[in-house]
């Protein structure tokens, strides 16, 4: 029970792993695009079969990431103080 609270509650990430998490579901995204413009070219069904599950887990994996930062609140940089 504690645990399901807790994960209702949200959590902070550093604004350098946001944009490091954002850069890979782009890339993932860009990949799933990429993979599934080859499936035309193909001709092997095993092949076919393959390339179209390897598209589906880029996609899963790319909604994980954005599920992961809807819950994420973006931590604010700590003051500059000049020394």
């Amino acid at each position: 029970m504690a645990i399901q609270c807790a994960a209702q509650e949200g959590f902070e990430i550093s604004p350098r792993f946001r944009q490091t998490v954002e850069q890979r579901i782009a890339r993932l995204e860009h990949d799933a695009d990429s993979d599934e413009a080859q499936l035309d070219r193909l001709d092997d069904v095993d092949h076919i079969r393959r390339q179209m599950r390897l598209v589906a887990a880029q996609r899963a994996e790319a909604l994980r990431m954005r599920l992961f930062l809807d819950r994420a609140k973006t931590r604010l940089p700590g003051p500059m103080i000049a020394l």
